[in-house]
């Protein structure tokens, strides 16, 4: 089941990609993909190219996929690690969902993050306190990790 749908989502990513991702499998292994998405213009990250890995469950869509950014990136909702916050990733899952949707989603993330519901606090504050600096710093680490 899980194995169809992903050949399905895949298919529909090729005929009808998002608007700044693309994404498909590393390999054979149709569970395990990569994915890119472009930094959005207006906003500290444009320009950017941004990697990220894409891990999905055997009871996938019933359980949402694993996403981790793999560009190092300053901001709020994505840890050290590359861990994303986000609730669609989470208790907000549903299998109406799409890669597809899923990745827009991280996208627009870019451009609106969500500081009251960080997974690095001292970003969010900063983004709260200082948003000249927060975004100056983002534009930095864009320079330095995402180019």
């Amino acid at each position: 089941m899980a194995l169809k749908r992903i050949h399905k989502e895949l298919m529909d990513l090729g005929a009808d990609p998002p608007a700044n991702c693309s994404a498909g499998p590393v390999g054979d292994d149709l569970f395990n993909w990569q994915a890119t998405i472009m930094g959005p213009p207006d906003c500290p990250y444009q320009g950017g190219i941004f990697s990220l890995h894409i891990q999905f469950p055997t009871e996938y869509p019933f359980k949402p996929p694993k996403i981790k950014f793999t560009t190092k990136i300053y901001h709020c909702n994505v840890n050290a690690s590359g861990g994303i916050c986000l609730d669609i990733l989470k208790d907000q899952w549903s299998p109406a969902l799409t890669i597809s949707k899923v990745l827009l989603s991280i996208s627009s993330l870019l451009t609106d993050c969500n500081p009251s519901d960080p997974l690095v606090p001292e970003i969010a504050q900063l983004y709260l306190k200082d948003r000249a600096k927060h975004d100056q710093t983002a534009r930095e680490w864009v320079q330095k990790y995402a180019t």
